[in-house]
Formats: C-alpha cells, sequence, structure tokens
C-alpha cells in the first residue's frame, strides 16, 4: 500500500507537462455518461427527488446522468458508494439527511466530512397524521389527548428507530413541553407500511411524509393534521404548520448533491453550474413541487452550515432518546 508520503512524493516527481492532459481533461468534464448514486430504494422520495433533478442535469451538461440505487445498512452502503469512488466527477450521489447521524448511532464513521457538499436539492417536511374515523379531527384534539396520556400509549411508525421520522416524532413532543420519548416508537420499513397499520389501528399516529401520506387522505382513510413545515404545503394549502398552531417545531428531511472529496477545481465548478442551471429550468421545479416535494438550491458554504446545525439538532435528539452510541 502507498502511503500517503508516498503518495506526495509521488506527485512532486511529476513533470508540469505530465499535469497538463489532466487538467485538459478536467476542463472538458464530461466525456461521457455520469452516475448519480442513490443510497435507497427505487421509488422512494431520494430515488424521486434524484431522478427528477437529474433530467436538468443532464440537459445542462450535454451526457446522460444514469441514477443508480446502492441500497443497504440503512443508508450506509450507497453513501459509502459515493464518498469512495474516484473523484473524477463520473460518480456523483444524492446525500440524504441520514449521512449526519450515522456516527452518532454508532453505525459507521462515515459522515459529512467525507463528501463535497454541493447544495440541497429538496425538502420534504414531516407531518402529523392519524386514522381519518378515530377521535382527532385537528391538532388541538390530538395534542390535548397526546397530553393527557401515559407516556407510550401513543405509537408512532414511518421509519427505522432513529430515523428522520422518529426524530420528528421526538422534536415534536419536546417542543410541546413533553419527554422525547412520549410516542413510542415502532420501527417500520419505510411510509407505505406504517401508513396501512394506521388505517388498521396499529399506531396512532404517523409523522412521516404527508405526501406520502396523501393517497389515502384523499381517500379519506387518514387525516393530515399539521405539517412540521416553515409554511404550508402546496398540496395540503388547508393544513396548517405547527407553529400556526402554538408548537415552535419544524422537521425538514432533505436531499442533496454530495460528491467524493478532492474534485479537480474545474470539474467541481463545472458541476456547480451546471446543476444550479439544472435545478433551475422548470421542468425541474415544477415536477418537484407538483408531487409536493419543496425545490432547494443553495451554495456550498450555506449547505456546509445548514447540515453543521442539523446535526446538533439531530444528535441532542438522539442523545435524549438514548439512542446514541457514538
Amino acid at each position: 500500500m502507498i502511503s500517503r508520503r508516498g503518495l506526495a512524493g509521488l506527485a512532486g516527481a511529476l513533470s508540469i507537462p505530465a499535469l497538463l492532459p489532466r487538467s485538459a481533461q478536467a476542463q472538458s468534464w464530461p466525456t461521457r455518461p455520469v452516475t448519480m448514486v442513490v443510497p435507497w430504494a427505487a421509488g422512494g422520495g431520494s430515488d424521486t427527488v434524484t431522478r427528477i433533478f437529474a433530467t436538468g442535469l443532464e440537459a445542462e451538461l450535454g451526457q446522460p446522468v444514469n441514477v443508480v440505487n446502492r441500497t443497504g445498512g440503512n443508508g450506509i452502503v450507497g453513501h459509502a458508494a459515493i464518498a469512495n469512488a474516484a473523484p473524477d466527477g463520473y460518480t456523483i450521489g444524492c446525500g440524504t439527511s441520514e449521512l449526519v447521524n450515522f456516527k452518532v448511532l454508532g453505525q459507521s464513521d462515515l459522515g459529512p466530512q467525507n463528501f463535497d457538499l454541493i447544495s440541497r436539492i429538496a425538502v420534504i417536511p414531516a407531518g402529523v397524521t392519524v386514522k381519518a374515523d378515530g377521535d382527532w379531527k385537528d391538532f388541538k384534539s390530538f395534542a390535548a389527548a397526546l397530553k393527557g396520556a401515559p407516556k407510550g400509549k401513543f405509537t408512532g411508525s414511518g421509519v427505522s428507530t432513529g430515523g428522520s421520522w422518529h426524530l420528528a416524532a421526538a422534536g415534536l413532543a419536546k417542543a410541546m413541553g413533553m419527554e422525547v420519548d412520549t410516542i413510542r416508537w415502532i420501527p417500520s420499513q419505510g411510509g407505505a407500511p406504517a401508513l396501512q397499520d394506521l388505517v388498521a389501528g396499529g399506531i396512532s399516529v404517523f409523522t412521516g411524509s404527508p405526501i406520502e401520506a396523501k393517497p389515502l387522505a384523499d381517500a379519506g382513510q387518514v387525516r393530515v393534521l399539521a405539517v412540521m413545515a416553515e409554511e404550508r404545503m402546496s398540496s395540503f394549502p388547508d393544513v396548517p404548520t405547527l407553529r400556526e398552531l402554538g408548537v415552535d417545531w419544524t422537521y425538514l428531511n432533505w436531499f442533496s448533491l454530495v460528491t467524493p472529496k478532492g474534485l479537480p477545481a474545474p470539474v467541481r465548478q463545472r458541476l456547480i453550474e451546471a446543476a444550479a442551471k439544472g435545478h433551475a429550468r422548470p421542468e425541474v421545479r415544477n415536477t418537484m413541487k407538483q408531487r409536493g416535494i419543496v425545490p432547494v438550491w443553495e451554495t456550498p458554504e450555506h449547505f456546509q452550515a445548514y447540515v453543521t446545525d442539523f446535526a446538533k439538532t439531530t444528535s441532542r435528539l438522539l442523545n435524549e432518546l438514548g439512542l446514541a452510541r457514538g
């Protein structure tokens, strides 16, 4: 194995002319298709966001952007595939909010430090969804029942223990002045099985995305009482935000453009410019909005600051839930 010192010496031994072809290649990037890795299964939120975004990106790059799903390990397998890829711009990925918690949960040392964070692509807010024919017709009645019940009587689901929607439920309880584990979490393989469990009366509340709940809401089987967003969702214009209801809590599951660290500067700059233009294309933004997905684009610096703040919030909640291991 070549050490870092050996690599540095080898680089120093190369002549300037030997570096020129590589520089020219970086400036002409891309000359072949680009792979965009999604750490989650096809058909889910991250996959949907990525495929919409990829259409805009490939239109700007003039090369195909092939979306590849690399699943496993609660997102670790796919995120590792992105981080460990050659830093040449031909493998990029969709980084999701789970990557900030791998180390805290004791699952992996992989984290934001292993990537070049470019920008969030989109966010999907959490919500408070209950069975339509249940006892709660609005958030006020739900909140009163939750506060009056013994801890653990209310159950929630929508993701594995410690996942995004679990944190949404924990933050909700804390913002209402209760213990973070007031809503007892039932781990699930995703939103679809959790919603079916909700309809069947197996759980009290689904704190996942209202977008996932919309078909059942339209069918009159579930009711979305509130959204954990900064403002009302276009797909649920009549549903208030928690802040409108006096609860100071928001939770947004986010999806981002990330790359392996060490991209050549010309490639990185070209990617940022093309991605920004692709993201701004009307067909990309409108398709996201039509599905209830909130498009986001920002500078790498702003994204890095956002991730730092997000990690503080989620780490604190995981510690209070007794789930922190790292």
